[in-house]
């Protein structure tokens, strides 16, 4: 069965305020399925494909069955995550040698990206990989949502209403 959207999470707490951020999305869409990197074994991308039998090109795979992919990152010195990078440095094994069928796949596919931080600003330039990599890849990239959770965890009404605005365009 293809489903509509899956949030990639890449973070080192693979339940801190990204991910109830992500919860929150999940909880007021439908057909949103959620794979958290954290749960996989996923090593560097190298020009000799050493971690090709790692558990990256299974879960590109399943990703694939998607038409929107929505990449949900806590902000680390002012950038994605490790595990959010190493996620997009691997797509570079799908786009060399007899793996590229496989990448070609991510054409035409809708791509957004999710930050969560400290505070309500981002830090210009953040979502510039996003965007550029979808241009790369021939997706549609649809937007970037920057998020943040109060000291009293909860989410504010303006994070609440970007993500439903997100919703709306899925």
């Amino acid at each position: 069965m293809k489903h509509k959207t899956i949030i990639i999470l890449g973070s080192s707490r693979p339940f801190g305020n990204t991910r109830k951020v992500v919860d929150y999305l999940i909880s007021q869409g439908n057909d949103i399925d959620l794979i958290s990197l954290s749960d996989y074994k996923i090593g560097y991308f190298d020009y000799e494909l050493k971690n090709e039998n790692d558990d990256f090109h299974p879960l590109l795979t399943s990703i694939l069955n998607y038409d929107t992919i929505l990449f949900a990152t806590p902000v680390y010195w002012y950038t994605m995550s490790a595990q959010m990078k190493t996620f997009f440095d691997r797509i570079s094994d799908v786009l060399i040698g007899d793996k590229k069928p496989l990448g070609r796949q991510l054409r035409g596919k809708v791509m957004g990206s999710i930050s969560c931080g400290s505070d309500a600003e981002i830090f210009e330039g953040f979502k510039m990989p996003f965007e550029q990599s979808a241009a790369y890849l021939g997706m549609t990239y649809l937007e970037h949502v920057h998020t943040w959770v109060l000291s009293d965890q909860t989410i504010p009404k303006t994070v609440e209403s970007r993500l439903k605005s997100l919703l709306n365009k899925l």
